[in-house]
């Protein structure tokens, strides 16, 4: 008998079953969902089998569903391994790489990292999605982001979170404040000041809230900011200090700021790689996430040794 379907059609499936969503899914492989939807069609009557239950807001394998998804996906996955060795990644063919990841970490994380998968496989693209913790998050957890680089995520349901180091907060002033003056700050030095915040709805607030919540004379926000960058440029322009994660501020050779080590508590935070979990990377996105695993250490090493105060 005959098999009425094509190589096409397979990979729409499993991007259908990865996603469980027609409309993500026909995005992920650049068709139109009316298209996509009659691809899908057209394999189940192939195999004159359902192969999901669809609603309006999501779509489920079923259980003829789910054990062709296995055997498909491995089916595909060797696939693709085959054609990356025989050719190369780099000559293979045009893909893309969507990472997301929160601010504070596209200066340290990924510049170096970019430019070393750049220089290897010149011919794929990456996308970065920076923004805030949640949103960093929700992109992962939907498939609209390969991987991503966060501080939450760890005791996420359906998240796998691979640690690469370890933050800690610093106060970060101007060279010409008094705080400038010492070797280490505690929170109640950064409440004699005019104190500056991130927002509540943001993560690294939440996480502030947190570790302080018992502690006495903790500093009082008198102006807050959506993003720590915008705080940055508010205490470049003197008005007054703030507590930042140490991979945010500038280096030691910029001219106007300077961070101070916190303690008293001292705060950390981990910073790490986010995936979903039962959902295996393409190649392309795999050979990325494994070059910031092979660079944990020296960035481990570099925070040591200058960043984390």
């Amino acid at each position: 008998m005959a098999v009425n379907f094509d190589l096409h059609d397979l990979i729409a499936f499993r991007a259908a079953a990865e996603m469980e969503s027609f409309r993500k899914a026909a995005e992920a492989v650049h068709i139109s969902q009316p298209a996509f939807s009659r691809r899908i069609d057209k394999l189940e009557q192939a195999l004159g089998a359902r192969l999901f239950d669809r609603t309006t807001r999501k779509v489920t394998l079923t259980a003829v569903g789910r054990a062709f998804a296995r055997r498909i996906g491995a089916l595909l996955d060797e696939l693709d391994e085959t054609l990356l060795t025989v050719r190369g990644v780099g000559t293979a063919r045009m893909g893309e790489v969507c990472i997301a990841c929160v601010p504070s970490t596209v200066y340290y994380f990924l510049s170096r990292v970019i430019l070393r998968y750049r220089s290897r496989y010149p011919k794929l693209r990456v996308r970065v999605f920076d923004a805030g913790a949640n949103d960093v998050l929700a992109a992962v957890a939907d498939g609209e982001a390969d991987f991503g680089l966060n501080f939450i995520g760890a005791s996420e349901p359906g998240i796998e979170f691979q640690p690469l180091l370890e933050e800690r907060f610093v106060a970060a002033c101007r060279r010409d404040h008094p705080l400038a003056l010492k070797r280490k700050a505690t929170w109640r030095d950064l409440a004699e000041h005019d104190f500056m915040s991130v927002a509540k709805s943001s993560g690294n607030r939440l996480l502030l809230d947190q570790a302080l919540a018992h502690v006495a004379g903790r500093p009082q926000p008198v102006f807050e900011a959506q993003h720590v960058t915008t705080l940055l440029g508010l205490v470049e322009a003197g008005l007054g200090v703030a507590a930042v994660p140490s991979l945010a501020m500038p280096g030691a050779d910029h001219p106007l700021l300077v961070s101070v080590p916190l303690g008293d508590p001292v705060v950390t935070r981990r910073i790490g790689l986010i995936r979903r979990q039962g959902r295996r990377l393409s190649p392309e996105a795999q050979q990325l996430y494994d070059e910031f695993v092979a660079l944990t250490p020296a960035l481990r090493a570099t925070n040591r040794r200058g960043r984390g105060g």
